[in-house]
């Protein structure tokens, strides 16, 4: 099973971008998903998940109300939708599933729980 990140790009403070990312194997609609990132010199950190049953989200503070993360179970993929970006958004963000005991409401927003990871897609804010 891989993760396929895409979407990342140079993007206007203010403005918006969508990140997208595919998994290939059959049991994606079991995975708990998530987004972190890591910006230059800092830790990488957690941004948003969704729990198997979509409609239990989290967010970190710092995008609260500003991104958007949702999952077509269909497709295979995740998505984190990013409005009012600012240039300390900018970092490479990746995806990460966690494949195994990821109940329906789960919520898991420490990267130690997810066991499959993306290689990861930048995104750079300018101001």
């Amino acid at each position: 099973v891989q993760l396929q990140a895409s979407g990342g790009g140079l993007v206007q403070a203010g403005g918006s971008a969508r990140l997208s990312c595919t998994a290939s194997g059959r049991t994606f609609s079991n995975y708990a998903l998530a987004w972190f990132r890591q910006a230059p010199e800092k830790e990488r950190e957690f941004v948003a998940t969704i729990a198997r049953g979509p409609r239990f989200t989290e967010y970190a503070d710092s995008v609260r109300g500003r991104f958007t993360i949702s999952r077509d179970n269909a497709k295979n993929e995740v998505y984190l939708q990013m409005t009012s970006l600012k240039p300390e958004d900018t970092a490479v963000y990746y995806c990460a599933a966690k494949q195994k005991g990821a109940i329906l409401s789960g919520i898991y927003t420490h990267e130690d729980y997810y066991d499959l990871w993306g290689h990861g897609t930048q995104v750079t804010v300018s101001s």
